[in-house]
């Protein structure tokens, strides 16, 4: 039978385990001590707790950590893991080092039900929603874990989709009983679900990045099929009720394609759309993926974009572009790997 994993539980539900078992109240944050600060990774380990509740704890619990199964490296440094879900499920976490900063970018779910055209996870369509432990996993798990400074919710997966487990592994990371990190270490990206969306803004002080792509709807309704359920437009009216001149950071994410929303037509839209909200703008090459038939845009292009929009009043940077030399577009490993499965079992 198997077991339940403690690792990405919270401190609450930490407390529902220690009572389960006649363990004193206590008991629960020892236990997230272990998970959280020690990064144990047997339940023998956490030998605060008597041989008596240990044995107990083993009978239904384990800590449930899981080493990725594949990495690859680039030659900048970047490094793609691979973590198995099930046994043809996989999600990617990258580590991406930058001199005194490293960024760690985690999955949400396995595949994602968002469809944009430029992704190479929605090509996969949607298979499951990562439990707090699979979230937690990527991070605990990963052998760069205490050199990571950062993290974002960037990978494969919409996280507003899967906001309650995204939301209880948020918990995790910020708690003084888990990992202890200011929520300015940590960024949350979406392409705008108006339920997750709402209750995050509600429940969370970590900084948001808002995939735009376009300001014009019916562009981005192309590029993105969730612009027709939430439009940008009401999106950033439900952004300006919140406060972000203070500890939250808001962000536009915005991919540039060749001869597709380059033009200063669109740096104009985006001004009058984001006029008078705290916000920045982060502008991304495209890495092209098989079958879309999108190009990037050149530097040139990008830097006049960049320079009107900051010129007019909002800060716009270029994103620097790292692991192109190890499939860089998210989810093309996994894909990769999912199809290695399927031919293998066929």
């Amino acid at each position: 039978m198997s077991k339940y994993p403690l690792l990405g539980l919270t401190l609450s539900e930490l407390q529902t385990v220690a009572r389960g078992i006649g363990m004193p109240a206590f008991a629960a944050k020892q236990i997230a001590s272990w998970l959280y600060d020690k990064k144990v990774l047997s339940i023998d380990e956490m030998t605060n707790l008597s041989l008596k509740h240990r044995e107990a704890l083993k009978e239904m619990y384990e800590v449930g950590g899981s080493l990725p199964v594949e990495a690859m490296k680039s030659v900048d440094g970047t490094i793609k893991y691979l973590y198995q879900i099930k046994e043809d499920q996989f999600v990617e976490a990258v580590y991406i080092p930058d001199n005194e900063r490293a960024t760690l970018c985690v999955s949400s779910q396995v595949g994602c039900k968002m469809n944009c055209k430029f992704c190479m996870t929605g090509k996969q369509g949607f298979s499951a929603n990562l439990t707090a432990n699979q979230i937690i996993n990527q991070i605990s798990s990963l052998p760069e874990r205490d050199a990571s400074t950062n993290v974002v919710f960037m990978g494969m997966g919409e996280p507003m989709d899967n906001i309650d487990e995204v939301l209880k592994s948020l918990e995790v990371l910020t708690s003084s009983y888990g990992y202890g990190w200011s929520p300015k270490r940590i960024t949350v990206s979406t392409v705008g679900i108006r339920k997750g969306l709402e209750q995050f803004l509600e429940e969370s002080d970590c900084h948001l990045a808002i995939s735009l792509h376009s300001p014009l709807s019916v562009l981005r309704a192309e590029l993105m099929p969730a612009e027709r359920a939430l439009p940008a437009g009401e999106m950033v009216e439900i952004l300006r009720k919140y406060d972000f001149s203070k500890q939250r950071r808001l962000s536009f994410e915005y991919i540039m394609f060749k001869g597709v929303n380059d033009s200063l037509v669109y740096a104009k839209e985006l001004l009058k759309l984001l006029r008078g909200l705290d916000c920045r703008i982060n502008l991304i090459r495209f890495h092209a993926i098989p079958d879309v038939d999108l190009e990037g845009a050149d530097m040139e292009t990008m830097q006049h974009f960049r320079d009107y929009l900051t010129s007019h009043g909002l800060f716009t940077t270029i994103r620097s572009s790292r692991g192109e030399d190890i499939f860089a577009a998210c989810g093309m490993l996994s894909t990769a790997k999912q199809q290695d499965k399927k031919e293998r079992l066929t």
